[in-house]
């Protein structure tokens, strides 16, 4: 049996199988998504979800949503779709899947009778097509397969309804038809390998309902185009690929090129090969040949802050120094005044982010940790990274500016610059105007990585004109942020808020902390005793009054939960740097019971991956985007710690 697999009665559970969804992505930033039982249960689902970038904007969008398949055989027909209606699913052809499993890639099995087949669904890696195999392994005598598409044609931030104005007429195309539905968008193909007649009835299907987006607070009402089927006899032994892309395509060519694909895939046999897999779906290249990072599936972007602090533990764990590389230097023209954008590029860059920069040093900094190569990372980074310190130092946008006392302040009414930046009404849900924990943290660190490599060069000025500054932090930052217990969240005008949050973990794991060993113990206490969960850390204590165990409900509900107690995977990471700066090798059990808890989750709602976040109260329930790219580089991160230590512990015997 595979890793990753499900049978007939996990599938036919809809209250099981609705709540796991697949996805699958590929290097043009596309993806395909569903549920493990075929049907949609968010707008952002589809089967080819691809850029169009002829509409003027950098979303996706939703082109094809579904197809459903019906069985004709001895005068009887059997619908193997399924979608949600108004008070009922119909048709409920899950009732027809025997088993589910995806390694490497999703694979059902249907039975209706005495006609069994198998159905696999593989995204193209360098181009914007699906393709889906079907496989006849049993059929007596001959039958038809009916194959229904649902085109949406639409921003996958929102929802298609009927109108007048769709283009309902077809062009055929070798073994198939191709249609666009609104001027602006590419045409889509849709073909078949094995001969096809195709019958044109375009119709409209209302009112299918997607239950995320209900749970979410949104409209979750869609219209759907069918504009006709296409009818393929089958046989015993039959296997034939129908594909949706924007380009024709010789049918002769689609099962050499699905099985090509295929080939591509890692197996996804054991939970560190689905991490692996999993680090893979984020990374793509955009229109305009740039490597990029999506934050996480479905509905994030390029997001600075996510890219830099996913980086080592997606790429440098699996030795890919190149895409590392890659997306730093597609990244580093978008630097304005030392600040990379929060969200987007070029015109779409936002420069909202305090804290995005310092990660792009530590990224640097995990490089230099791992493979050395100090001297060839100074040469080729030193102007950036001074570009970056510089404008901290003596300020830059958005009110942040090194002050006299070597902190950095930073801040703006109605901007949340840190990685906690829910904003409810025009303010911040965790308002953190002033010097904040991780980003002092992270400043001492990249002066001192910045000292480090100038060292190695002998770089004697930049020396000169840095190597007093780290004293008078350091010195600043105990005496502001200690209390003998705990570090800070924040100190202000106002005072200092010792409200025991997950930030000041990062204190106490970067490589040049503040913090003497002592103090990194008492933090990590802290943290283990209030913040540690089986998911991640909570990001406030639930011994304070503002504390939300839940993150569910509207948007309003949910983004004043959204660090107001949730849990997070990525900061999962620092907690095990800081635990095992302190205890080594005699903490390797504890780390090894922290990673492999997370086993469990790669066959929960983001199917062989990991999800943004959790909930802070048991039983810790997945909640946000099903996969996460700094979600899964902590795991991963923290896997490349283990191997480390057991090596250690090897080489000792």
């Amino acid at each position: 049996m595979s890793f990753i697999s499900f049978d007939h009665s996990q599938l036919v559970n809809l209250n099981y199988s609705l709540e796991k969804e697949l996805i699958s992505t590929n290097h043009a930033g596309g993806y395909a998504s569903t549920t493990i039982i075929n049907c949609n249960t968010r707008k952002y689902h589809g089967l080819l979800v691809i850029p169009q970038p002829r509409l003027g904007n950098d979303h996706l969008h939703v082109m094809l949503s579904s197809v459903d398949e019906t069985i004709i055989y001895d005068g009887l027909e059997f619908n193997m779709g399924i979608h949600k209606y108004p008070g009922l699913y119909d048709p409920r052809g899950h009732k027809y899947i025997t088993g589910f499993e995806a390694d490497p890639r999703p694979v059902w099995n249907y039975a209706v009778g005495d006609i069994h087949y198998t159905k696999e669904i593989i995204l193209k890696t360098q181009d914007d097509r699906v393709m889906i195999k079907y496989r006849i392994q049993q059929c007596e005598g001959k039958a038809v397969m009916r194959i229904k598409p649902f085109l949406a044609f639409r921003d996958y931030h929102s929802l298609s309804i009927a109108n007048i104005y769709a283009n309902k007429k077809y062009e055929a195309c070798k073994n198939g038809a191709a249609f666009c539905l609104y001027e602006g968008y590419d045409n889509l193909f849709l073909q078949s390998s094995k001969k096809a007649t195709y019958v044109h009835a375009p119709d409209w299907y209302y009112h299918i309902q997607y239950l995320r987006e209900k749970e979410r607070g949104y409209d979750f009402e869609e219209d759907l185009l069918v504009p006709g089927y296409f009818d393929l006899e089958i046989k015993q032994g039959d296997e034939f690929v129908f594909t949706a892309g924007t380009n024709e395509i010789s049918p002769t060519t689609l099962k050499k090129s699905f099985d090509a694909e295929a080939k591509t895939r890692v197996k996804r046999s054991t939970f560190k090969n689905c991490l692996v897999h999993a680090a893979k779906q984020f990374i793509y290249v955009d229109e305009e040949g740039k490597t990029s990072v999506k934050a996480g599936l479905h509905w994030f972007g390029q997001w600075s802050r996510d890219t830099f602090i996913a980086l080592p533990g997606l790429l440098l764990t699996q030795n890919d120094e190149d895409t590392f590389f890659r997306v730093i230097d597609d990244y580093l023209p978008d630097m304005y005044k030392g600040l990379f954008p929060n969200l987007g590029r070029g015109e779409f860059a936002s420069y909202n982010s305090v804290d995005a920069s310092l990660w792009y040093i530590w990224a640097l900094q995990q490089y230099v940790t791992r493979y050395g190569k100090g001297n060839a990372i100074w040469k080729k980074y030193k102007k950036s990274i001074l570009e970056v310190l510089e404008n901290y130092r003596f300020g830059t946008l958005n009110n942040t500016a090194m002050h006299d006392n070597g902190l950095v302040w930073a801040g703006v009414p109605g901007k949340a610059l840190t990685w906690m930046d829910a904003i409810v009404d025009g303010n911040a849900v965790t308002p953190r105007i002033g010097y904040c924990v991780e980003i002092n943290a992270l400043w001492y660190n990249a002066v001192c990585f910045m000292l480090e490599l100038a060292r190695q060069s002998k770089d004697s000025d930049v020396i000169m004109q840095w190597e007093n500054l780290p004293g008078l932090i350091q010195e600043t930052f105990l005496k502001d942020f200690w209390n003998g217990h705990n570090l800070a969240d924040i100190v202000t005008d106002n005072g200092t808020d010792f409200t025991v949050r997950s930030n000041q973990i990062i204190a106490a794991s970067l490589p040049y902390s503040m913090l003497g060993e002592s103090e990194i113990f008492s933090v990590v206490d802290v943290v283990k005793n209030e913040l540690l969960t089986p998911r991640g850390l909570r990001t406030l204590t639930p011994k304070n009054q503002a504390y939300k165990g839940t993150y569910e409900g509207d948007q309003l509900q949910r983004d004043q939960a959204y660090h107001q107690g949730t849990v997070w995977v990525w900061q999962l990471e620092h907690f095990v740097t800081a635990y095992l700066k302190l205890f080594g090798e005699k903490g390797l059990d504890f780390v090894k019971d922290i990673y492999q808890a997370f086993e469990p989750c790669v066959l929960d709602y983001g199917i062989s991956t990991i999800s943004e976040i959790y909930d802070g109260d048991p039983p810790h329930t997945a909640r946000g985007a099903i996969s996460q790219a700094w979600s899964v580089a902590a795991l991963l991160s923290i896997d490349d710690a283990i191997n480390n230590i057991s090596k250690r512990i090897r080489m000792k015997k």
